[in-house]
């Protein structure tokens, strides 16, 4: 099959990617020529855990192709799949100003029937705008379908390979068809490809972000009420997941989430009721909490220092938003290093794959360490933001001797309380006592 992906973003081209590995002629098409470029030559422009292997594989292969051309890469296609941004707006919905602008041209492009999808993130509704921008600008058939993504970076290969379940929004038994010949190499293990109406499609993405967000908020309020009581969330935690009907998975309290998916999307949920008359007061509480909880490191440093940085050292060990990407969109770390400088203090960080993301937010603001011990020196405290797996075997009497003062502010609960104290540190977690 010929398949045509616009936008060679985080889900175009990892999308891209994983059609051309299982048999298709995929051409990834972007208006920023520099990316292009760069893929052309082999250089990825994102940290994904063996996307670079697999793009070099296809392209030697000649399954995988990149262009500026999008009348080129449409005009051959049988689907083409629209995954372009959908940033936040003004009030919190999402901005589909590209989406429209694609599906237009896309309409001008198109030579013969096609199924058009919709696989970035978008609001109840879109499917309909997307069908009358193409048949403003078209004569042939098509078909409109959503599809929305579930990757999660730092494992997005093995999430679109092997899916727990595929969402596909149809109209017509002629899309459907194609969509199941497309995805079927994907669900050989009998995960589900699950048909249903588009704008159910479009809201099932909505509400399983917003479900995940507001777990993790949830699990971020009871480790607050812990450190009101005297008790230990990780216990709590346990005792909670044990239950079937709850399990374990995003129940790990922290600094609060963070990246492309959870602020936007809940966000997004939150403005479309507010659209049809309806206030999603849960919701609005869980963005809340989560705010709350990237100042929560913060707030026990002040007390700690008596709310004084002026003049101190601070490490920070991890930079993006979770492990496995350089992903730094709405990441905890920004909120706790602004504030660090804010309040005069001196910044050194490391993470081991988003250095360069950091420089584009903070340029020379900070001091960028080639290793977390780098980062340590003379430090009177060190901010754990990220629960890189390189800081959970941390040498606890490097780091003492490295530092000038022993503080430690987990924001992960990575490092392990008793064992820390032992080494001589005075030691925050989050719902630790």
């Amino acid at each position: 099959m010929r398949v045509a992906v616009i936008g060679s973003g985080y889900v175009g081209l990892v999308a891209g990617t994983c059609f051309a590995d299982s048999g298709n002629d995929v051409t990834c098409v972007d208006i920023d020529e520099r990316k292009i470029k760069a893929l052309r030559e082999g250089n990825i422009p994102i940290y994904e855990p063996g996307l670079e292997e697999l793009v070099t594989k296809n392209v030697k292969e000649k399954r995988l192709a990149f262009t500026t051309s999008l009348a080129d890469a449409v005009g051959t296609a049988h689907v083409v799949f629209i995954a372009v941004g959908t940033p936040e707006g003004e009030s919190g919905d999402a901005d589909l100003q590209y989406v429209i602008a694609a599906a237009r041209e896309i309409g001008k492009a198109l030579k013969h029937y096609t199924v058009v999808v919709d696989k970035s993130t978008v609001p109840v509704g879109t499917a309909d705008l997307v069908r009358a921008a193409i048949a403003e600008n078209t004569k042939h058939e098509f078909d409109v379908v959503s599809n929305p993504e579930f990757l999660k970076e730092g494992a997005a290969l093995e999430d679109f390979l092997k899916p727990d379940r595929v969402v596909i929004g149809v109209s017509s038994e002629r899309a459907r068809k194609i969509m199941a010949d497309l995805y079927a190499p994907f669900v050989r293990t009998e995960n589900p490809i699950l048909f249903m109406d588009t704008r159910s499609a479009e809201l099932t993405k909505y509400a399983a972000n917003a479900m995940l967000a507001t777990r993790i908020s949830f699990m971020n309020d009871i480790a607050v009420i812990c450190e009101k009581v005297g008790a230990d969330v990780d216990f709590v935690r346990k005792g909670m997941g044990s239950d079937k009907r709850i399990g374990y998975p995003f129940l790990f309290p922290g600094v609060g989430y963070g990246g492309s998916c959870f602020p936007k999307d809940v966000k997004a949920l939150v403005a479309t009721a507010r659209e049809h008359g309806i206030e999603l007061d849960l919701l609005r509480a869980v963005e809340r909490t989560n705010e709350r909880q990237k100042k929560s490191l913060i707030e026990k440093a002040k007390k700690h220092f008596g709310g004084d940085f002026g003049g101190k050292q601070f490490a920070v060990w991890g930079l993006a938003f979770k492990p496995k990407t350089d992903d730094m969109r709405e990441a905890p770390s920004v909120v706790v290093i602004e504030a660090l400088l804010g309040k005069g203090g001196k910044v050194a960080a490391h993470d081991p794959v988003a250095v360069e993301s950091a420089k584009r937010i903070f340029q020379d603001r900070i001091v960028y360490a080639e290793t977390p011990y780098e980062a340590l020196k003379g430090a009177d405290a060190l901010f754990l933001v990220t629960e890189w797996n390189d800081f959970r075997n941390a040498d606890f009497e490097r780091m003492r001797k490295l530092m000038k003062t022993p503080v430690v502010f987990d924001g992960r609960n990575v490092l392990d309380p008793g064992r820390m104290r032992d080494a001589g540190f005075t030691y925050y977690g989050v719902g630790r006592p």
